[in-house]
């Protein structure tokens, strides 16, 4: 990984990597979850539960198809960001900065004044893109807690706060350092969740907030 590091040419290659940042962020934009939930028939879900626009508020409508198809096409839309700038460039830090890119524009898309959803799926969409085995991980960590403890919000912090330390176990540290500043914005994100948890008021999954 450091080898390919050392191959880009940061004063030459900065536009791409500046471009790759953009049309990442642009894509991650794209806000599924509003989309969805007024296809279902539930109207703006951000007038709904916690107002979040995640497949875990868009669940809280009673629309199990559109909370499903929101999950897929968040993780989905980061996914494709990955792999498209692995596939178009084929060495870091590409797709670790369309990963940062697609997870930047879902937190903070344009359209809807910079208020997006918490990240969870991207982030998900991401680690599978960039180590499909550590993507697996992620993944079985969130649906281990989230089995055991029925919060889909102590799920999304427990995956995200191991999966730095599955990739720095791997010696892929990039992608750790990735993860890590990824895990630090889903706890920024998930901070009145966190709020709740230590109350012990945090609802369960599919219940309103």
């Amino acid at each position: 990984m450091l080898e390919t590091l050392a191959l880009v040419r940061w004063g030459d290659d900065w536009p791409l990597l500046l471009a790759t940042f953009l049309l990442s962020y642009f894509l991650g934009s794209i806000p599924f979850g509003l989309l969805f939930g007024w296809i279902s028939g539930a109207g703006d879900i951000r007038k709904i539960g916690s107002g979040n626009i995640g497949a875990t508020n868009v669940l809280r409508s009673g629309k199990r198809w559109a909370a499903a198809a929101t999950l897929i096409a968040d993780g989905g839309k980061a996914l494709a960001a990955v792999l498209i700038a692995t596939a178009v460039f084929g060495l870091d830090p590409f797709p670790v900065i369309a990963g940062f890119g697609a997870f930047i524009g879902h937190l903070f898309p344009v359209w809807l004044r910079f208020k997006g959803g918490k990240g969870v799926a991207c982030f998900m969409g991401i680690m599978l893109g960039l180590d499909w085995r550590i993507g697996l991980l992620t993944c079985a960590d969130w649906l281990i807690v989230a089995r055991a403890f029925r919060i889909s919000s102590l799920a999304a912090l427990v995956s995200a706060a191991m999966t730095p330390l599955f990739f720095a176990v791997l010696g892929e540290y990039l992608f750790a350092a990735l993860s890590f500043v990824l895990a630090v914005l889903i706890f920024i994100s998930h901070r009145a969740n966190l709020a709740r948890l230590r109350r012990g008021e945090e609802p369960g999954i599919g219940k309103r907030t």
